[in-house]
């Protein structure tokens, strides 16, 4: 969609908008206004502001797309960057038509240009540089226009504080330096006036100061005509006047003449300025335009990261699944909500007790969808699927209608009506307290009638009822489900959990039992049930029943597969360790045939040339020389070829002590116990590296442990210190991942030898930053630590000193 499509979509709908838009009245109900001030608060200037405060749902998945991956670019962006610079962009909007059309702009107009073009240069050179050539946000980065000879030519003119320079023209400097030698010339001359003996009675005070733009001194009123000049001015007690003495009335007017020539250059350099802005407002204005979208872009991403937000995955087949999903609004600890539909079933009906939840999940789930297809990022896990729909109706809480005069019933009805009208196959209803509000027969008998039509129409429909009949309805009809927000007996509370595929029970019997209702009054209250009530809870009671067992064996199957995983996982590490140790002693092995080849070849280069210089007998000498050279270069080799694994003792496990000297059959090197696990494996010191293995791929052996200055321990601190890296980047991983991630890292620098090291964290809401601090802080091997410089990655990027 190009940029007008995005500024069409953005502003207010015309009349014959109605069905390209989503329900305005929903988006009230749903309060996705708020959510709005909430995006607007984050942006940096007036435009972005005004693109959030004008935000819409959108029915087409490649614009959701689209909007998706900006946000999640930014967000990106915000996390290893900061976000992006928009420091000194203003709405020049204004200024720019002024131009266009002909208005000569203020100085304080051209320097609100001047500083916008030099964020405009800033925010582009930022992305041009930190994204990909397939970015979208390199893309609108294109569009952006710095104007720098327009920017410099106006900071070249007109200073900081709103004053034309001298500099802005040759003309102008000419004029102010003349009128700066008339002043110096007048103040000469009233300061022999206000120093001379002959008018110190004359004057109120000796001061020089201005009235009407002339240079003027105080007299008294009583010594009116003993200084000859003009009266400007007269003090409000009437007790002073203010003369212009004849002896520079001249000089003054010469320089107020001065003075309109300097506001005549002054408006022609302000007009040629304008005129210069006038030739390129197409470009400034496509430019601002798309800052306002960028800094929109980057609000929708600081909001993804206030509410811990993630993407959602689209469909267009009216599946959605909700994964922990949290209310944006909610203030405090809220509970997740996970809610499906539109697979096995497409109706799903929510039972529970008052305040228990039921019209939060509905508002939780309307809400989400919106921002979902507004391109908003939503508080809900990954994996989270969001169906697109073409519209979404609400119909919750008490829209009576004092002015028409209509009954809580009726203005839900008449809302019911109007959804019905307009609803289609790919709709989202949402009906709260469905029926509620007249005679409940007559109201659950008219919302099991609704959810059919609905059923029957496609819609994905969500409501909430007290009726019991409805649980019945729900669980006999094909396409209908139930489901029940919880509540604890024992606490007399609502957990506020949903519970899909499990109708509310009743609870008010155990309720009134647990306040003490006496038993008697209980059975004689339960004798009025009938037979149809009666049925209904047991076949609630046996659906728990069943759904409990179901829930345990679901927890013992993920536990065993997650017993098979993290013993997959480790096997699988352990292998990897291996291949790593191997690799290793295989480089640092390679290494040092090269460096004896290296050696033979400059001692044969040596000898050859003593040979050419010899004579017959010196030639034997030095032929029997490298014949003993050659001798010991083969028992180097010799000595340096992997030794045979020694004979291996009987095993017996029960004798294996930290301290046991050991060789490792796979890896061929010697090491030494230095544990034993209750499962039977050992962790072993091989020269600086420890690895863990089963003990029975251990041979004890008789020698002593490796001294830690073998030729192994070197060959594999080599190794370690050849594959090292002088950083760790830790974005997009969990606390916890990261913390094991840094401690494992810290002990190979060591190794390696590394002095300092710099751990990558991002920026972002700062929890990972500060649990990287607080582990440097304690950890043995960290002598010091830093922020990141500028040039270093700053917030994002902690640098630590190894000791």
């Amino acid at each position: 969609m190009g940029e007008g499509g995005e500024r069409a979509h953005l502003a207010p709908a015309r009349a014959g908008d109605a069905r390209s838009r989503m329900d305005q009245k929903t988006l009230r109900i749903l309060e996705f206004h708020k959510i709005r001030q909430q995006l607007a608060a984050h942006t940096a200037f007036a435009l972005g502001s005004e693109r959030a405060l004008w935000l819409e749902p959108s029915a087409d998945i490649d614009t959701i797309e689209k909007r998706q991956g900006e946000t999640a670019e930014a967000l990106i962006l915000i996390d290893r960057e900061g976000g992006l610079p928009l420091g000194g962009v203003r709405d020049i909007r204004q200024p720019l038509r002024k131009a266009e059309m002909g208005s000569t702009l203020s100085p304080e107009d051209l320097l609100e240009i001047a500083s916008t073009l030099y964020g405009t240069g800033k925010a582009r050179r930022f992305l041009m540089e930190k994204t990909g050539d397939s970015s979208q946000l390199r893309e609108l980065a294109q569009r952006l226009e710095p104007a720098v000879s327009l920017r410099e030519r106006i900071e070249g003119s007109i200073g900081d504080d709103g004053e034309v320079l001298d500099s802005a023209s040759e003309t102008l400097r000419s004029i102010r330096n003349r009128m700066r030698s008339l002043q110096g010339r007048i103040r000469e001359r009233l300061e022999s006036i206000i120093h001379s003996s002959r008018y110190q009675k004359v004057l109120q005070d000796p001061i020089i100061t201005l009235r009407n733009g002339r240079y003027v001194v105080p007299v008294k009123t009583e010594f009116k005509g003993a200084l000859p000049g003009i009266v400007h001015d007269q003090s409000g007690s009437g007790a002073t006047l203010f003369v212009e003495p004849a002896a520079v009335v001249e000089i003054n007017n010469q320089l107020r003449q001065l003075e309109a020539e300097e506001a005549e250059e002054i408006e022609r350099i302000l007009r040629q300025l304008t005129l210069a802005v006038s030739g390129k407002v197409k470009e400034l204005l496509v430019s601002v335009e798309t800052l306002g979208r960028l800094d929109f872009i980057f609000a929708k991403a600081y909001l993804a990261a206030s509410q811990e937000a993630t993407r959602p995955r689209l469909r267009t087949d009216g599946y959605l699944d909700m994964r922990e999903g949290r209310h944006p609004l909610l203030k405090g600890e809220v509970v997740p909500l996970d809610i499906w539909l539109g697979k096995e079933f497409t109706v799903l009906v929510i039972t529970g007790p008052n305040t228990g939840g039921k019209t939060v999940a509905l508002k939780t789930l309307g809400l989400l969808t919106l921002m979902a297809q507004a391109g908003l990022h939503i508080p809900a896990q990954k994996g989270t699927e969001i169906n697109v729909f073409s519209r979404v109706y609400a119909d919750i809480g008490d829209e009576q209608s004092i002015e028409q005069n209509l009954s809580t019933f009726s203005s839900h009805m008449a809302n019911i009506v109007r959804i019905m009208d307009e609803a289609d196959s790919n709709s989202l209803v949402l009906l709260d307290e469905l029926g509620a509000g007249t005679d409940p027969t007559e109201g659950a008998t008219l919302a099991m009638a609704l959810l059919q039509w609905f059923h029957k129409q496609g819609c994905r429909t969500v409501a909430t009822t007290h009726y019991s009949e409805l649980k019945a309805f729900a669980y006999m009809t094909e396409g209908l489900e139930n489901a029940s927000v919880q509540f604890d007996v024992e606490t007399l509370r609502p957990t506020y959990k949903l519970e899909i595929g499990l109708p509310g029970r009743s609870n008010a019997f155990a309720i009134a039992g647990r306040l003490g209702l006496r038993d008697e009054v209980i059975d004689l209250a339960r004798a009025h049930l009938t037979q149809e009530d009666i049925r209904i809870d047991d076949m609630i009671q046996d659906m728990e029943e069943n759904r409990r067992r179901a829930i345990h064996e679901r927890i013992v199957a993920e536990r065993l597969r997650a017993h098979v995983e993290s013993t997959r996982e480790e096997y699988e590490r352990r292998l990897a360790g291996m291949e790593e140790a191997k690799d290793a002693i295989l480089a640092a092995a390679r290494q040092e045939a090269r460096e004896l080849l290296s050696r033979a070849k400059s001692d044969a280069d040596e000898l050859l040339g003593q040979l050419r210089n010899a004579d017959r007998v010196q030639r034997e000498s030095v032929a029997t020389e490298v014949r003993s050279l050659l001798e010991s270069k083969r028992e180097a080799l010799v000595e340096a070829r992997p030794e045979k694994p020694p004979e291996p003792l009987p095993i017996q496990l029960e004798k294996m002590v930290p301290g046991t000297p050991v060789y490792l059959s796979k890896l061929k090197q010697k090491g030494r116990i230095l544990d034993l696990t209750a499962s039977g494996d050992a962790l072993v010191q091989v020269g600086a590296l420890r690895v863990t293995l089963p003990a029975q791929e251990l041979t004890v052996t008789e020698e002593q442990p490796i001294a830690t200055g073998s030729r192994e321990n070197i060959g594999l601190r080599t190794s370690k210190a050849s594959v090292i890296s002088s950083e760790l980047d830790l974005r997009g991983m969990t606390v916890e991942e990261a913390l094991g991630k840094v401690d494992k890292y810290l002990d190979d620098a060591l190794l390696a030898g590394l002095a300092r090291c710099r751990i990558i964290h991002g920026k972002g809401t700062g929890a990972l930053r500060s649990a990287i601090r607080s582990q440097l802080e304690t950890h043995p091997q960290v002598k010091a630590y830093r922020w990141g410089e500028p040039g270093e990655g700053g917030d994002g990027v902690t640098v630590a000193e190894l000791g």
